[in-house]
């Protein structure tokens, strides 16, 4: 696991790169390299997770440079493979295999690929040109800025990174806090900075003098034709999925590095964990799965603390609390925008960030986690209703509004007269793919659900999330969930083994999970994995004391896009009848006043909203 970084086109010299190598010194502590030449340059910070003895980057191989970010778990087949073509390794780490892979497969190395990557390939053999790609699922995310014009190219593993170059500057793109309200984090390759973009899932990039960028979408691992079996079972298909879950998680135990598993106490990170602690125990290691959960100082609603406490105690494991002091809270929110880059709008950045933390205090270099399960498996209550939608009814509007921080109708009573215009001029803030998935793709409503969540919402709101946070404190998270064997095995599941109204989320993953986990854990009521904001966005709490001074009406006004009178009864709402619809908008706004305060010395100066101009401009 690793940090990249690099450019084309581009003179960078050794204390830019090193500058940019430094800003994610905390995703890649244990070595740097870097080979540059006048015109291009590629970095690599390293996590030592495989062989660190080996494993040093970038990797050469003629006139073939490679760096890699991520894990690859197919590379012990990958590398017999290519020892039988007549490549040689100095080292079994999993990222060696890869210029050799490139060499022998071309464009479409990315394809023989199985794990969570991205990669980029500096090809000097004829006409100079750069290869990248990233992962089917979007795990392990790049950042990119590219200058057309000029044919000059940037990107990094991270944002904060990204704007470390000199050729990069941090300009807010003024509609993106529509976006950022519209879906909790921009969706798409949109970022909130202007010129600034990040790649799809499942994308392979071309560069070269001659043709410029080029992008090409290769299917993920959900869009390749697999058809729901409806010949099988629910117990069936609990059983086969209990059978893959259980190999899958095998393969992300193996590590030069400690292992652990975080376990909120909900279904999918007790399957897992039950899984690892069991694979554990088969494989005849003399150790036990160490496990972490989180909880929070005080009595507050939602606290798993025992749910997951128990799941321990039935896996045998050796199981961590870690509680943190919500008191705390206002100075954490600092350090996670910093390291997100851009603001996400779930209070769960704060218990992520704390919880990776605590896992790395204790030794640990690689955790396993439950992520990505409701959105293959179709777990959320969004779902539930747009299924239950009687037909003919604007179902769509209802599932789109419930992926909102603020739903629609708020959101345009917040916005001041001259900001909802540039809005208006821009258009949508949701990519177009998205209405166009919903309205007219093949297959039923869930599927088309289920296409929406893993191209779009899985890789923006919650995979980067987990990535930047998770590396934050230097552990690389390996999620089960987003195998490509279990998105495809997903795939085959029928509407009904996913969900059906009434009757229950997940059944599939529910019957995988029988005699694994406790029944009082399987029986128990869904609630998501999350910071109880609610409760402690009132007065008293040292949240609102923050918002209410990031959100004053002297920093609204000057900023120009929200009315602070609006805020103010939000804010009067909240203090006589918290709801959770209220403390989340605030905590949105809240979230992003500080986003722009860490990385804009003008964050306190009228924002311009020349936006509309531009696009006619465009059209014409």
């Amino acid at each position: 696991m690793c940090r990249i970084y690099g450019t084309f086109n581009v003179h960078s010299d050794e204390a830019e790169l090193r500058r940019v190598a430094d800003l994610m010194h905390h995703g890649g502590p244990d070595a740097q390299g870097v080979a540059h030449r006048p015109d291009w340059a590629l970095g690599n910070n390293r996590l030592s997770i495989m062989d660190p003895e080996g494993g040093a980057q970038p990797y050469h191989l003629g006139r073939v440079t490679v760096v890699f970010n991520g894990e690859i778990y197919n590379h012990h087949e990958l590398r017999s493979r290519l020892a039988g073509l007549g490549f040689h390794f100095d080292d079994l780490c999993d990222g060696s295999i890869l210029p050799a892979l490139y060499i022998t497969y071309g464009d479409r190395f990315a394809e023989h690929l199985d794990g969570m990557y991205s990669v980029a390939v500096m090809d000097l053999r004829e006409t100079p040109r750069m290869v990248l790609a990233t992962d089917d699922s979007g795990m392990k995310p790049l950042y990119y800025h590219w200058d057309r014009a000029a044919g000059r190219f940037h990107f990094a593993s991270e944002l904060p990174a990204l704007l470390g170059f000199a050729g990069v500057r941090a300009e807010e793109d003024e509609t993106g806090l529509d976006a950022y309200l519209t879906s909790k984090t921009p969706f798409g390759d949109r970022t909130m900075f202007r010129g600034i973009k990040v790649f799809p899932p499942a994308a392979t990039v071309l560069l070269s003098h001659r043709d410029g960028l080029r992008i090409k979408q290769r299917p993920m691992a959900h869009e390749q034709g697999l058809r729901p079996d409806k010949d099988r079972t629910l117990a069936e298909a609990g059983d086969q999925l209990r059978d893959l879950l259980s190999e899958e998680v095998s393969r992300l135990l193996v590590a030069d590095a400690p292992v652990a598993a975080v376990t909120s106490g909900g279904l999918d990170s007790s399957l897992v964990t039950a899984l690892a602690a069991r694979a554990l125990r088969d494989g005849g290691g003399t150790g036990t799965l160490h496990t972490f959960n989180i909880a929070y100082t005080g009595t507050w609603p939602g606290d798993e603390r025992a749910y997951a406490a128990e799941v321990a105690r039935a896996a045998g494991t050796t199981h961590h609390q870690v509680e943190v002091d919500p008191a705390t809270f206002p100075d954490l929110m600092t350090d996670v925008v910093r390291h997100l880059g851009q603001p996400n709008a779930d209070p769960i950045t704060l218990s992520t960030f704390s919880l990776f933390r605590a896992v790395r205090d204790a030794g640990f270099k690689v955790a396993l986690t439950g992520d990505a399960a409701d959105e293959l498996f179709s777990g959320y209550s969004r779902m539930t209703q747009a299924v239950a939608a009687h037909h003919g009814s604007n179902w769509i509007d209802g599932y789109l509004d419930h992926l909102a921080a603020v739903p629609r109708a708020l959101r345009r009573s917040l916005y001041t007269d001259e900001y909802a215009f540039a809005v208006n001029a821009v258009g949508p803030a949701l990519p177009p793919g998205i209405r166009r998935i919903l309205h007219s793709s093949p297959g039923t409503r869930l599927q088309r659900i289920g296409a929406v969540e893993q191209r779009y919402r899985l890789p923006a709101y919650h995979l980067r999330r987990v990535d930047h946070l998770s590396m934050a404190s230097s552990v690389e998270v390996r999620l089960p969930f987003t195998q490509p064997s279990v998105v495809r095995f997903a795939s085959t599941l029928t509407d009904e083994q996913r969900l059906v109204p009434g009757l229950g989320v997940k059944r599939a993953l529910y019957e995988a999970a029988q005699g694994l986990i406790p029944r009082s854990v399987l029986e128990r009521p869904k609630q998501p994995f999350t910071l109880p904001v609610t409760a402690m966005l009132t007065p008293g709490q040292r949240l609102w004391t923050l918002a209410r001074d990031v959100l004053s009406p002297q920093t609204l006004r000057a900023d120009g896009r929200i009315r602070p009178e609006r805020v103010d009864a939000l804010f009067d709402e909240q203090a006589t009848r918290p709801s959770d619809a209220v403390s989340l908008a605030l905590w949105s706004l809240m979230s992003h006043q500080l986003w722009r305060q860490e990385f804009f010395a003008s964050a306190q100066a009228p924002v311009t909203l020349h936006t509309p101009v531009r696009v006619l401009q465009e059209a014409a």
